[in-house]
């Protein structure tokens, strides 16, 4: 494993410490734990305008040493479209999913107000689109390929799930061939809606900036977006979330169970939000488990027990 690591990193042609992308006011809790992040261009990526660390979308490999089920998730951390949560929304899932035997990759995504859409999404889809190119070098198969994001990250994971293309193959950049629909989501207490009273106010604005039209609110609130080939989806969330209301998962829920789509909902009586994986809540912390199990049953896991052992969270900085 380690030698098609080596090998997938040299598939790019630039690399960046992550430690040196705790910019201020955009990373929070950026964790030092020696991985190494790879830009999604190494060329430079589209509309960036500069080459501040905030400038350049990255992605963070956490490889299991086993992989059985070939499976590989892209983690998109949240933080309003505005920061990002790097370690509880970012590492730390990438060590839970590689203590499960998955392959996770961690996106750094660029941030309002700097950018607005539709940058986020490009590098949301750009990330998507390199690990499905470089599967095979990841041990991953390419329709084992899901997302997993966080509050504003969720919205950005829902948004992918629910505009993606099957690629482009007259593109010279070989990783634009290649489709940017998941295989499966997985939204922890996502902003969804962009309308009306249950929109998420301050992602609104870092995302679309101060006037947005409502056509534009329509297009980016995901309840609204849902088809029958939306990809199956696993929901988290607090019923007295303060700071997404609950509704954000129902709407998404429930128009997902209209279209006939695979949906799990797990709702808690109470909760604060971003909570992560909630390791330090006696009653929340059960919900990764309730994920294992979801993903077990499609195939994406295995059971706890032919996983490879647990490895330290990395700490914060």
């Amino acid at each position: 494993m380690l030698t098609r690591l080596l090998l997938a990193l040299t598939l790019f042609v630039a690399t960046l410490p992550l430690g040196a992308q705790n910019a201020p006011n955009h990373f929070l809790d950026a964790p030092d734990d020696g991985h190494v992040a790879v830009p999604l261009w190494p060329a430079g990526a589209p509309g960036a305008l500069g080459t501040d660390p905030s400038d350049i979308p990255t992605l963070n490999a956490y490889l299991p040493a086993s992989n059985p089920t070939h499976t590989a998730v892209i983690v998109v951390p949240g933080g309003g479209y505005s920061i990002l949560a790097l370690n509880h929304e970012g590492a730390q899932i990438g060590v839970w999913l590689s203590n499960h035997g998955i392959a996770a990759f961690i996106v750094k995504y660029r941030l309002g107000p700097r950018y607005h859409h539709p940058i986020e999404l490009g590098d949301a889809q750009r990330a998507l689109r390199t690990v499905r190119a470089h599967a095979a070098d990841y041990g991953v198969n390419k329709d084992h390929i899901g997302m997993w994001g966080f509050s504003a990250g969720g919205h950005l994971t829902a948004t992918v799930g629910t505009h993606f293309d099957s690629g482009n193959p007259a593109a010279a950049d070989l990783i634009e061939h290649e489709s940017s629909r998941p295989d499966f989501m997985i939204l922890a207490y996502p902003v969804i809606t962009m309308t009306g009273p249950l929109g998420h106010s301050g992602s609104t604005h870092s995302l679309l900036g101060d006037s947005p039209s409502p056509e534009m609110l329509t297009q980016l609130s995901a309840q609204l977006q849902v088809t029958a080939q939306t990809p199956p989806a696993f929901i988290f969330s607090t019923t007295d979330d303060p700071g997404v209301p609950v509704m954000n998962s129902v709407l998404f829920y429930q128009a997902l169970v209209e279209h006939h789509v695979e949906a799990e909902m797990h709702l808690f009586r109470h909760g604060k939000h971003g909570l992560g994986l909630a390791q330090d809540d006696p009653t929340l912390k059960v919900w990764p488990t309730l994920l294992l199990n979801w993903l077990i049953s499609n195939g994406w896991a295995v059971p706890p027990t032919d996983a490879l052992p647990s490895v330290p969270v990395p700490p914060a900085r």
